[in-house]
């Protein structure tokens, strides 16, 4: 952790990568990986260091991943690219978020409304084919697609209240791409920025508030601090995000490695599950740094019905689009129909 992105590109950076593309050997012949996440470093603590940790345990020596937070090597938005050529041979992300030019991008992170709950998300993976087909997308572009997981839900959390959906006109919030574009029919301004300077820009008045995460991020980054209201109307139950490799990184190592790659993303996974599940419920009880606000149910509707148009204009856009915008909807009819617990 003690490489920073200024020494990692005087020391060849993005201009090296073919010579960073194959994992370093040491003495001892240790493969070492570099793995960068979206999540900041008190974020990282929870939402990926564990994994690394139990690899890098379990791996006995063969093998190390080194940990780099966001926009430590490389910015969020370049995470693809750098991955793709071998500079970093693993990334946690979003697709929307780290621009991968994939068929669905635009489902990574919060597509609007297309899940309730957090495990929705390893359902529809795991159950319903959206594995299948991320797997294959990325395949095209020379990526090893390994696993996806549901994260917290996307609330807002800004410096004046929002009780209406009117009061979302004007402001400036920063979000995730898809999101932004949803939500910009209601007024909002979506504006991009580094992850480290979003607390700043809330203090200096350049945002005026976060559509990012739940309140267990809210909190754990800081951001809980300079916001002073939160909104519990969400526009989707759980973020989705995957482990992905470089093509040529993952070809090269052992298959066991391969194999304890996948059980320990898949235990970050469940790690995270019940950490936001349990952290959300918490604070919104026992928290004291924001005060909670809410949209009416039947105001709130018109937000959710504007997300089933949205769906139908991204089905429009290709073939993969609407074939995984189907599984959205086939798979949120039998929720309904399901019932409680699953829909209310």
């Amino acid at each position: 952790m003690t490489t920073n992105r200024r020494s990692f590109l005087l020391k060849g950076g993005l201009a090296g990568a073919a010579t960073l593309a194959a994992p370093a050997v040491h003495a001892q012949s240790v493969i070492k990986w570099r793995l960068q996440t979206y999540a900041g470093a008190a974020l990282a603590e929870q939402v990926v260091q564990p994994m690394v940790t139990a690899f890098n345990k379990i791996a006995e020596g063969q093998m190390e991943l080194e940990l780099y937070t966001a926009d430590q090597l490389v910015p969020t938005g370049e995470l693809f690219r750098a991955m793709q050529r071998g500079t970093i041979d693993m990334v946690q992300s979003d697709d929307d978020s780290m621009a991968s030019p994939t068929e669905v991008t635009v489902f990574g992170g919060y597509f609007p409304f297309g899940s309730r709950y957090s495990l929705d998300v390893p359902v529809l993976y795991n159950q319903y084919g959206l594995g299948e087909i991320w797997e294959a997308e990325y395949a095209k572009v020379g990526v090893q697609w390994i696993s996806a997981g549901s994260w917290d839900p996307c609330h807002f959390n800004t410096k004046e209240p929002i009780r209406s959906i009117d009061d979302f006109n004007g402001k400036r919030i920063f979000t995730f791409p898809t999101a932004g574009r949803f939500m910009s029919q209601f007024g909002m301004v979506p504006v991009t920025l580094p992850w480290e300077d979003i607390e700043v820009a809330v203090q200096t008045g350049e945002l005026d508030g976060i559509g990012w995460s739940g309140i267990t991020e809210d909190y754990t980054s800081g951001w809980a601090n300079v916001t002073d209201y939160f909104l519990t109307n969400n526009i989707s139950g759980a973020w989705a995000g995957s482990f992905y490799a470089n093509q040529e990184s993952w070809n090269k190592i052992p298959e066991h490695l391969r194999e304890l790659l996948k059980v320990v993303t898949d235990s970050s996974h469940y790690h995270r599950q019940w950490w936001y599940w349990g952290g959300e419920a918490s604070l919104r009880v026992n928290g004291t740094k924001m005060e909670l606000t809410s949209i009416p149910d039947e105001e709130w509707k018109t937000v959710e019905d504007a997300a089933a148009v949205f769906w139908d204009e991204i089905a429009q856009e290709s073939e993969t689009k609407a074939k995984v915008v189907q599984i959205f909807k086939d798979y949120n009819e039998v929720m309904n129909k399901a019932g409680k617990p699953y829909r209310y």
